[in-house]
């Protein structure tokens, strides 16, 4: 359990939003609250609540430059009632999130609250409902929303427009949850477990992507938006970006070098081989990692992140050869990132890159209560179905389930030392040999290596490696990115519709 480091002084909505936004960019969407008839003590309340605060509710909303790019801004004020959320302000959230949509505006969330105003009772609970619904069609339309949790976000806020974002990112040290700790202990008599409720905490177990101090909001929120708002821009970044050169390899080469397939599964295998890490430190800009399945799990064996090959924006899905061992191998938590990654792709209309680098897939009990066999099947069935482009890439080893799940793309590129097979070599031998001493044979036998892929029709293009890219990754890295950049170019300028009927086709009659 992570305890929270000391949190930063509270910036009010104001404030924040001024430490944000391009300076003198802001054009508030507030309408007056409209007078309302409530009981006296709740009219006090009110009336303190705004003299202190210098708004008239606790919600704020409009729009501004975040590094000259428009944006629509929701924000919540702790100072005003604790940021309670009433049919007022949730009647001005929810116009505001219209109006993001009908303007075709990404919209930065930045709540804070705790939770549902108790003066109004269940009409206010219900105000929830009316909020997720507007978000809801906001991100039906492709536009992407960018949550800032802030300290306190409790209740109901939390429980709707807190947790729906496309990337979701908190405070230093804020108080986070669903049931207040004040509440849990007047309602069980004793207090909360310490810890558990913090962003550091949330982050630990992928329910958030980062924690982010005060100052660094806005450099985070430009590069994810520089990703999820590209799809229509890509075509001018991608006009200037380096093309790949005669060597990088091409779908017509015929990438036969000599080596055997043992020779590809043991190079593969080298622990200096450079992984999705290490490309997309070399060859990827706009990186913006994310964390987690968003629903309580995190596994280290994949890698979630935004980011551009070559100006063409993507989401990323690559198997994390770092974060693989025999005593950690990818587990179920891992393919459910994956699904949210895909998910994400679709909901924003970017491509999907996945990366496949995995000695396999775990093959223990916790693996088989968690479900592995049908997440490996619910991965198939939505990446192949995906209305957004996509793009796999065998990078290294490509044992087994764990590898196939994030194969069947539009597109399918294979490292010159990557390779797919349905067992690693030595368990094909145990099979068909019952002993391992024939992996070499089974390697061959199956047709592994990237060239046979390649012949089989399964690999379209094979990216060379002088003579292997443990030996020249920055090189390496580089080549591969160039030829990403032009792939997804590719896979943008296409036709949905064609795409996907290609795709299915495709997979359809693989083999035959």
């Amino acid at each position: 359990m992570t305890a929270a480091p000391d949190r930063p002084p509270r910036l009010d909505a104001r404030a924040l939003r001024d430490l944000v936004l391009d300076p003198g960019s802001w054009r508030s969407w507030d309408s007056p609250v409209p007078a309302r008839e409530v009981g006296e003590e709740y009219a006090r309340d009110l009336a303190r609540a705004a003299e202190t605060t210098r708004q008239d509710e606790s919600i704020i909303t409009g729009e501004g430059l975040l590094r000259g790019r428009r944006v629509a801004v929701v924000a919540g004020e702790f100072g005003f009632l604790a940021g309670s959320i009433g049919v007022a302000a949730a009647d001005r959230l929810i116009a505001a999130v219209e109006r993001a949509t009908d303007e075709g505006l990404p919209l930065l969330a930045a709540p804070v609250s705790g939770g549902t105003r108790m003066q109004e009772g269940t009409v206010a609970f219900l105000q929830m409902i009316g909020i997720t619904a507007a978000i809801a069609r906001h991100k039906q339309a492709g536009l992407p929303y960018l949550v800032y949790l802030r300290n306190p976000t409790f209740g109901g806020v939390l429980a709707s427009w807190g947790s729906l974002g496309h990337v979701t990112i908190a405070e230093p040290g804020a108080s986070i949850g669903f049931l207040g700790p004040r509440v849990f202990e007047a309602l069980y008599g004793e207090p909360f477990p310490e810890g558990v409720q913090t962003a550091e905490h949330m982050a630990e177990h992928g329910l958030i992507d980062a924690v982010v101090p005060h100052d660094e909001i806005a450099e985070v929120a430009d590069r994810a938006l520089r990703v999820l708002a590209a799809r229509q821009t890509w075509h001018v970044d991608v006009a200037s970006a380096d093309r790949p050169t005669a060597e990088d390899g091409a779908d017509s080469d015929d990438p036969e070098d000599g080596r055997t397939a043992w020779d590809v599964v043991t190079a593969s295998r080298r622990e200096d081989r450079p992984g999705v890490r290490r490309l997309l430190r070399t060859a990827a800009t706009d990186v913006v990692g994310l964390s987690g399945t968003g629903a309580g799990e995190k596994d280290p064996g994949l890698l979630l992140a935004l980011a551009r090959f070559g100006g063409a924006p993507c989401v990323v899905l690559g198997q994390d050869r770092r974060g693989q061992s025999t005593a950690a191998p990818l587990g179920p938590a891992a393919l459910r990132e994956a699904r949210r990654g895909m998910h994400l792709a679709r909901e924003l209309r970017l491509p999907l890159v996945t990366l496949i680098d995995t000695p396999g897939a775990a093959l223990s009990r916790e693996a088989e209560e968690g479900g592995l066999a049908g997440e490996i099947a619910r991965c198939l069935q939505d990446l192949v179905m995906l209305q957004a482009p996509t793009l796999a890439v065998l990078l290294g080893q490509g044992t087994g389930g764990g590898a196939l799940a994030l194969v069947p793309a539009d597109r399918v590129l294979a490292a010159a030392n990557g390779w797919l097979g349905p067992l690693p070599p030595e368990g094909a031998s145990a099979i068909v040999h019952r002993d391992t001493d024939h992996a070499g044979e089974m390697a061959a036998a199956q047709g592994v290596r990237a060239t046979d892929l390649w012949r089989a029709g399964i690999v379209h293009r094979v990216v060379p490696e002088r003579p292997d890219a443990a030996d020249e990754p920055t090189d390496f890295c580089l080549r591969l990115g160039r030829v990403l950049g032009e792939e997804l170019a590719g896979l943008l300028g296409r036709d949905d519709t064609e795409r996907f009927r290609t795709r299915l086709h495709r997979y359809r009659h693989l083999g035959r």
